[in-house]
């Protein structure tokens, strides 16, 4: 990729790259949340039958989508953080912006649907 050329003059080919969902913990919690960009966060556990069914949803929207990182937070390792933001259910994902929430999506989803839930941070 040309660096010399911004992200919006970049090709749809070039604009695909390869990224996972970050792990995050309740300790580096409100810095990975903290950023501009929005951060769409993954409460899960391991337990969690519809939490295994969106995981791989999400990480292919984390490869496919630049403008929004995902991160996946387990509940059971870290409760401090699900306690904060008062998740009662899991799967539960919610998209941060400079530290606010700004979209809450409960429950599994089709990937057309999450997408859609998401177009506004995509």
């Amino acid at each position: 990729m040309n660096p010399q050329r911004s992200v919006f003059q970049r090709t749809r080919k070039e604009k695909h790259h390869v990224s996972a969902p970050q792990t995050i913990n309740d300790s580096d919690f409100e810095a990975a949340v903290g950023t501009s960009q929005p951060v769409l966060v993954d409460f899960w556990a391991e337990w969690c039958g519809p939490c295994h069914m969106v995981a791989p949803i999400l990480e292919e929207i984390a490869a496919e989508n630049d403008s929004i990182t995902v991160a996946k937070l387990n509940i059971d390792e870290n409760p401090q953080a699900p306690a904060r933001h008062d998740v009662m259910s899991i799967p539960t994902m919610i998209v941060f912006q400079d530290g606010v929430e700004k979209k809450r999506i409960v429950g599994a989803r089709p990937k057309a649907a999450l997408l859609q839930e998401l177009a506004e941070f995509l």
